[in-house]
């Protein structure tokens, strides 16, 4: 039962997750958005492309998904399956694969965006007290280099000490493990932006350059 009741966690949180919030909304537009800008499915692109509104829908949509599917999984196979896994490693797995669809969406030819709204909506739920420091790193990251693929994979990183330092003591193992799970999938979801970074062809969000402003 044990095997049953993660996979049906698993299941619930993969099909939430790939409910990709651009491209539903970009279907009812009549639009693809991997087919413009970046041709990232995400809430950057959204920005650049189809403006602010658009964006911010798209934002609450993937940021909705991740949360709900933490809230909703251990619920849902509580109900369907007598089991003796915590709940807490239900949602914690249940908000991966949230990820894991948003990344490759089951309804969308398994193309889509890169994650970390949807993982923050998870942790929002699983481990709020991560918040705060991981918007601080973004933040911060953002206005001084303009970039937000860098800020997104900065903020992954941080989500690995601010989990331990500022988290229960002691920390459930399952939110250690999903920490480290969700920085290195960040990373490897970004790893274009590392490519771009390299070669110096990363495009800068300037809007929030506060250095380039002053200068």
């Amino acid at each position: 039962m044990t095997i049953l009741a993660l996979g049906t966690a698993a299941l619930i949180g993969y099909l939430l997750g790939s409910l990709s919030g651009s491209l539903v909304l970009g279907r009812l537009r009549g639009v693809d958005i991997r087919a413009m800008g970046s041709g990232n499915a995400g809430g950057t692109n959204a920005l650049r492309t189809l403006g602010w509104r658009f964006a911010l829908a798209v934002i609450i949509i993937d940021l909705g998904k991740g949360a709900l599917a933490a809230l909703v999984a251990p619920w849902l196979v509580a109900g369907l399956l007598p089991t003796a896994v915590a709940p807490l490693t239900l949602a914690a797995v249940a908000g991966f694969c949230a990820v894991l669809g948003h990344v490759w969406p089951l309804y969308f030819g398994f193309s889509g965006g890169k994650g970390a709204g949807t993982a923050v909506g998870a942790i929002a739920v699983l481990a709020p007290w991560c918040i705060l420091p991981l918007l601080l790193v973004w933040i911060v990251t953002i206005v001084g280099t303009g970039y937000v693929g860098l800020a997104t994979i900065l903020a992954g990183i941080a989500l690995v000490p601010a989990m331990w330092l500022l988290g229960p003591d002691p920390l459930p193992p399952v939110l250690g493990a999903l920490a480290v799970i969700l920085a290195v999938t960040l990373i490897f979801t970004h790893r274009s932006n590392l490519a771009r970074l390299r070669d110096g062809s990363e495009n800068r969000f300037d809007q929030a350059l506060l250095l380039k402003r002053r200068r």
